[in-house]
């Protein structure tokens, strides 16, 4: 059994896919892991859509080529009534912070069940909430394409490149 710095290491963002069906047991499995991720106050605004249909990845994919002809993607959203909201700061709130929580939680329990993943932000979020006729109370924050990777996918050049420890830690 691998620790977990190991797991983080391994897990790289996938952005070319096998056209193979992800088990549904493990899709389950994925999504419990979003389901017991810590989110503020314990609130869980968090939404996950899963784009598995014909018609819902032909969407996607039209929408933008970040779906990466993954077989599955995963749409999150935040609800926002349902986020937490800090009392002793207007306009401070938890939704994407939440959501982002989540994302996470699922890429690891994915890559630890052999299935890849990649985090996207780089998507018109108006045109996909439009597209899959989010309620208006939801804000869409990322689209997540889940599949077996492609033997040729490599991590990024820059996967392994990292500030030193003095740079992004500092004690007070």
């Amino acid at each position: 059994m691998r620790d977990f710095l190991s797991l983080a290491k391994e897990r790289f963002s996938v952005r070319k896919y096998l056209n193979k069906a992800i088990e549904q047991e493990k899709i389950v499995k994925i999504l419990e892991a979003a389901r017991v991720a810590p989110t503020a106050a314990n609130h869980q605004p968090f939404r996950i859509y899963v784009l598995k249909s014909g018609d819902a990845l032909q969407t996607i994919r039209g929408i933008t080529p970040c779906a990466f002809n993954a077989p599955v993607v995963l749409l999150m959203t935040y609800n926002v009534d349902e986020q937490w909201k800090n009392a002793q700061e207007p306009g401070i709130a938890s939704g994407q912070e939440d959501v982002s929580i989540v994302a996470a939680h699922m890429m690891l329990e994915a890559w630890d069940l052999g299935i890849a993943s990649c985090w996207v932000n780089a998507f018109p979020n108006s045109k996909v909430a439009e597209a899959f006729h989010i309620p208006e109370k939801e804000r869409v924050v990322l689209l997540m394409p889940l599949g077996y990777a492609d033997p040729a996918a490599v991590p990024s050049p820059k996967h392994t490149q990292f500030r030193s420890m003095d740079e992004l830690v500092k004690e007070v």
